[in-house]
Parts: structure tokens; sequence; C-alpha cells
């Protein structure tokens, strides 16, 4: 498909995380190997990879390879492939505008199908079981690609989205999980700078700490924080994830408003399938991470909808 393109456009999903902007990048080198013009749609200032893309930004390998979604629908012709990684539904991705402009759509999944599907795709590469979109690209670039063409920024944001999306190994993981970082290496990423990706200043630290210190504890294994002050999607996600380190904490989940939306950020390793109590508030995910984004309502009301939510899927 790459080939037979004039050029590629690589889109993830809104608010892109490590693993969004990590599988964009294998695909890119995809392209690279191949010779064909690529560029990554992605939001340079609603993010939550603003480290990560500071480092590409100043390789020469990623000049001019970053465009908003206006700037790709300006430049996108009838020849154009539309690659969407770590979502497949058409409400998420980055630019709807563009999906929908281009006839030609591969798309690269790992979460589970939801009922609105990006459809008619000429490529569907869906593996709920793999542990990240990131996973998938890596196992394509075993097969299509010397380790010697990737250089080591790539394999860093490809290892730094499995990183991500498995909680350092812990979640979510199959023996191919750990072969990609395996293949990954030899192109000889730093796992250092893999870490300090990962790091925050002390006033968010300080800042998820309160988030944390608003927990209530539901069902005896359940952390719900519903907090009234805005945060960042970064410090919620890190609060959801510092809330099962907990001892007897199986499931988190971190309310805040954002505008005039609600946030949901929601982590679990129990029985407790996150992204099936979300998809009843229009939100989704996989069963170990999911979000929600609700508008028009306030942080109690959503929290009212959260917990029926919750024991109808205890219930049922």
């Amino acid at each position: 498909l790459i080939a037979q393109s004039s050029r590629v456009f690589i889109m993830g999903h809104r608010m892109a995380d490590l693993d969004s902007l990590g599988a964009a990048v294998g695909v890119l080198c995809l392209c690279r190997k191949r010779g064909k013009p690529a560029n990554i749609v992605i939001d340079l200032k609603n993010n939550m990879v603003a480290s990560l893309l500071a480092e590409l930004r100043q390789d020469e390998h990623y000049e001019d390879v970053f465009l908003s979604g206006q700037d790709a629908l300006v430049e996108a012709d009838p020849r154009s492939l539309l690659i969407v990684v770590d979502t497949n539904r058409p409400d998420q991705v980055e630019s709807k505008e563009l999906l929908e402009s281009i006839p030609r759509v591969a798309v690269i999944d790992h979460h589970r199908r939801a009922a609105d599907y990006i459809e008619q795709v000429v490529l569907n590469l869906h593996e709920p079981f793999a542990s990240s979109a990131s996973e998938l690209v890596a196992e394509l670039l075993q097969y299509a690609v010397d380790p010697r063409d990737i250089t080591p920024l790539d394999a860093q944001a490809l290892l730094a989205g499995i990183v991500l999306d498995t909680k350092n190994f812990t979640v979510r993981t199959g023996s191919r999980t750990f072969e990609a970082p395996a293949f990954l290496r030899r192109a000889g990423p730093d796992t250092v700078e893999v870490k300090k990706l990962f790091q925050s200043d002390l006033d968010a630290t300080i800042l998820k700490y309160q988030v944390i210190q608003a927990a209530r504890l539901y069902r005896n294994e359940i952390a719900i924080a519903a907090v009234e002050t805005p945060v960042s999607r970064t410090i919620a996600s890190q609060a959801s994830d510092e809330l099962l380190n907990i001892s007897g904490i199986l499931t988190s989940f971190v309310l805040y408003p954002a505008g005039d939306q609600v946030m949901i950020s929601a982590r679990s390793i129990g029985s407790c399938n996150v992204q099936v109590v979300l998809e009843a508030l229009g939100g989704g995910g996989n069963a170990a991470t999911a979000g929600a984004q609700i508008r028009g309502k306030s942080v109690r009301e959503v929290l009212g909808e959260l917990v029926k939510s919750i024991d109808k899927f205890y219930e049922t």
C-alpha cells in the first residue's frame, strides 16, 4: 500500500500519548525505508508527548514531518494513503476531516472493536490481544526492515509506547510483547532516556498526590477520586496508575473537569473491565486502561453515572 501511494499520512488519536506517537514513528520508519514521503498528523499544542516531540523535532530524520490536520488536508491528493494508529473510532482520530477526505485508509490498533468503527478500510491490522499499537508496529518492522534501518530514536519512541501501555511490562503482556522490545533493543535505544520520558516535575507530582488524597474506596477494591479543580490528563493518568500501587486497590477512576467536559481516567488490574464500565458513559479503551469525556454535566453528576455503571457491571 505504501509503495502504491504518492505520499502517506500517519495519524493517531486526539491528545496523543506515547503509544500513539511511538506507533506513528514506527510507521514513518517503514515509509522512510520504502522511499515514500510521509507525515505524522498531530496537534503540537494539545498532546501528552511534549518531551518526546521535543527530542524528535531536533533530529534530522524528523524535519518537517509533523503536520496539523488542516495542513495535511491541503497537501493530500487522490493517491494519498492514511494510516490510523492506536484507535479504531472515527470520533477519536486527530483529524476527522482528513479521515473523511482520504479514500484509502489503513488501521493499526489494539483496542477492542467499538460500535462506531472506522469503516471501509483497505487494511485492518486489529489485534485486541496485543499490548499496544507500538508492539504491533514493532512486529511489522521485524518483517519489513533491517534493525540497522531503525534509528535509536525510532526504537526509543516505540519502546516508550510499549512501556506506557504495559505499565512497565506488568499488564497485558504476552510472549510477543517481550519479543518486540528485544528486537528494538538491537537498534540501540537508550533505556534511561525512555525512563526520563515518564518523569514529572515537582509541582505536577504534588498535584498528583492531591488527586490521590481525594480518592475514596468503593466495593472494597475500587478507588474513585473525583476532584472539582482542573488537572492535566497526564497527572490524572499518573494518579490512576499510582492508586493501583496501594494494597487492595485493583481498579481506579479519576474524574476531573476540563472546560465544558468531565474527563475520566481509569485503570484496572483486577476483574473490573474498565472499558465496559466506561463504554456506558461514551468512553472506551481496553480492559486495563480506559477513558471517557462527558459534556454538559458536573463532576458530581458524572460520578453518579459512573457508580451506576460499576454496579451494573458487577451485577451482570
